[in-house]
């Protein structure tokens, strides 16, 4: 049985004031009105029934969740009890669907990505999905075809030729895996044409990933077990407690994909975005003839150009004059004010915002 597991655990610091750790970036409605945990699940519908789609979130989003994807059955839900990257989210999620069914394949997405169009990104899942049912022992990955020297995404390398699939999503083997490069690296890989930005996507079947990270991790053997034998009794939600906390904090990339033979990555045609932080909004969202992103119910902009303004705040007005290369972001107890080239200190900001408030804006 094929299922599909949603990663969407993520806070979303470089959003803030917007996402909170209350209230993360896979929920804002910052996109015509819809949030990007509702536009993801979408692109599933169609490739996976509704009882197979699980997303994977922290404890504390839970209800959001459930109230995003109000169709979705209330078990298909799974809280993770504490951040353990995605290694353990993704060894949590494996165990618990190959109970359900020891054949089943999983398809891995993340909640904070932006994919277009839809039906490119279907084919190119289809492809994966038919490759594993073909090859149950491969570990499949998407690369995107890199656009700029970007120095802030990961890269994979793939072979020349490719092994199967389509002349549209064909699948090569990976060569190696690159962590964040620096500029000079990263234009040689955008000039060289065999690196693609890691999408941090997967389709594998849950016995090979499992396999795979007991023989990588096997830290995490203990806790898998203990969780699997207890999982949908009356004890579930005690082991799940005492035991997820001691799966190793590590990414599924550096446990167990930069190690494992038999790991391919299948080509995804389409635009991509990691939709990691405000100046992501200028790729997805048409700014005004000033080239100014608003995303306010009532704005007015006096002689104001090159701006992020952003609130889900419908009846607040955001007023400007005179602005230029800022981010003015708006939400109902605290206000963002700060030019875009220094958004990169977000999280510098929010460690003395949590020292002097007592994590109360955080």
């Amino acid at each position: 049985m094929n299922f599909a597991v949603i990663m969407a655990g993520g806070t979303g610091k470089r959003l803030w004031p917007l996402s909170r750790e209350c209230r993360p970036k896979q929920v804002l409605k910052l996109l015509d009105g819809q949030t990007l945990l509702r536009k993801c699940f979408d692109r599933l519908e169609g490739i996976f029934d509704l009882r197979n789609i699980v997303v994977l979130t922290n404890v504390n989003y839970v209800d959001l969740v459930r109230e995003n994807l109000s169709e979705l059955p209330k078990e298909n839900v799974i809280a993770e009890p504490v951040v353990r990257d995605t290694a353990g989210a993704i060894a949590l999620a494996a165990t618990i669907l190959h109970k359900y069914d020891p054949k089943a394949t999983m398809t891995v997405v993340t909640a904070d990505q932006i994919l277009e169009p839809t039906d490119i990104f279907q084919r190119a899942m289809r492809t994966a999905i038919s490759f594993v049912d073909e090859n149950p022992d491969a570990l499949v990955t998407f690369g995107i075809q890199p656009t700029f020297p970007s120095s802030q995404l990961g890269y994979i390398r793939f072979g020349d030729a490719a092994v199967k699939g389509t002349s549209e999503n064909p699948v090569h083997l990976i060569e190696a895996f690159k962590e964040k490069p620096d500029e000079k690296t990263a234009r040689h890989y955008l000039d060289n044409g065999s690196y693609y930005w890691n999408s941090g996507m997967f389709v594998w079947r849950c016995e090979t990933i499992l396999n795979k990270l007991k023989q990588f991790l096997p830290d995490c053997i203990e806790p898998l077990e203990a969780i699997k034998t207890d999982w949908g009794k009356p004890e579930q939600q005690q082991t799940l407690q005492e035991w997820f906390p001691k799966l190793p904090k590590i990414s599924i990339d550096f446990a167990v994909m930069e190690k494992a033979e038999r790991v391919y990555g299948v080509e995804l045609n389409c635009r991509w975005l990691d939709m990691g932080s405000f100046a992501a909004l200028v790729d997805i969202l048409e700014s005004d003839p000033d080239n100014n992103i608003i995303i306010t119910g009532h704005s007015e902009l006096l002689d104001c150009k090159n701006n992020i303004i952003a609130t889900e705040e419908k009846e607040h007005l955001l007023a400007l004059i005179g602005v230029e290369n800022m981010i003015v972001a708006h939400s109902k107890d605290a206000t963002l004010v700060c030019p875009i080239d220094h958004a990169h200190r977000l999280k510098e900001l929010l460690e003395k915002i949590k020292a002097h408030h007592s994590g109360k804006f955080v």
